[in-house]
């Protein structure tokens, strides 16, 4: 069975509203709305206009996690700092999970490289998830999407040297590739489990550069924006976003597929799949006009 993905080419604040809706899965309980608070200097990521409309309509509490690189945002004192600067803060209060620890071990029996993820500790205190996702080219993933922010996203720092290292936290910027891509998949399957599908996902496809928000010096987009993207399914929508770009004729295209092929980003979705997160098999609704 095909899993459906809405789809608009409106981008707005409310527009993301109407495509959640057309989902018909409210989220129950305390949602935690995960976010990329974006990385000093760059210009990509998507703002709090973006989400506020969304934020309030589940009533949501935004979330972030602290990374595993140097930066502004690898200590909670810096990262609090960067999500004032950002406006962040004047929007919303920020929940930065693993400001407090020890982390939470989450099993993964499945797992291909990994069988356990650590994130937040106080992932405890929600009941269901809301995850937007800026979609974009990523220079070690290829890609960013739904899958990355399962996985990297709500980490904890040191989760994401764990995963980055397939395992092997003091090798994650040496670790093998393609072990730190299906890394990223055992993860996923970690939070869409401890959450037991009580999860959407947002995919916005606007400022498409080939790099990531967590870099601080980032490629402008190099494609025009396509749209917004909703399903209950995370493996389906980065797949319907991946497709978008390779059935794109933007003069663009052609470089952001060679940082999602040069970094072989499609087998986070692969193996994804296979261990059943979700499927590649998906039903596209286009309803930007109704």
């Amino acid at each position: 069975m095909r899993s459906k993905v809405y789809f608009s080419r409106n981008i707005t604040a409310k527009e993301v509203v109407r495509l959640f809706r057309a989902v018909e899965n409210p989220l129950e309980g305390r949602v935690a709305v995960k976010l990329h608070s974006g990385e000093r200097g760059n210009q990509n990521f998507l703002r709090a206009e973006m989400w506020k409309d969304i934020v309030a309509e589940v009533q949501g509490n935004p979330v972030e996690c602290n990374t595993a690189y140097d930066g502004m945002r690898n200590t909670t004192r810096k990262h609090l700092s960067l999500l004032r600067e950002h406006g962040w803060l004047d929007a919303f209060r920020v929940d930065i999970l693993d400001a407090v620890g020890p982390d939470l071990e989450l099993p993964i029996p499945e797992g291909k490289r990994i069988k356990k993820n650590f994130v937040g500790r106080t992932i405890e205190e929600y009941d269901s998830l809301l995850v937007l996702s800026h979609f974009k080219g990523h220079p070690m993933g290829g890609y960013g999407g739904a899958l990355k922010q399962l996985s990297i996203g709500l980490a904890s720092s040191f989760g994401k040297a764990y995963i980055h290292g397939a395992g092997e936290p003091d090798k994650k910027w040496t670790a093998d590739h393609d072990s730190f891509l299906e890394s990223m998949a055992d993860a996923a399957l970690s939070v869409v489990d401890y959450f037991k599908g009580k999860i959407v996902y947002i995919n916005v496809m606007k400022n498409m550069s080939v790099d990531c928000d967590c870099c601080a010096v980032a490629e402008d987009p190099c494609m025009g924006d396509i749209g917004i993207l909703v399903s209950l399914d995370p493996v389906a929508i980065d797949q319907a976003c991946l497709d978008l770009v390779y059935n794109s004729d933007d003069p663009g295209r052609d470089h952001l597929v060679e940082r999602i092929e040069s970094r072989n980003g499609i087998l986070t979705v692969e193996a994804a799949a296979a261990l059943g997160v979700g499927s590649r098999e998906y039903e596209l609704v286009d309803i930007t006009n109704s």
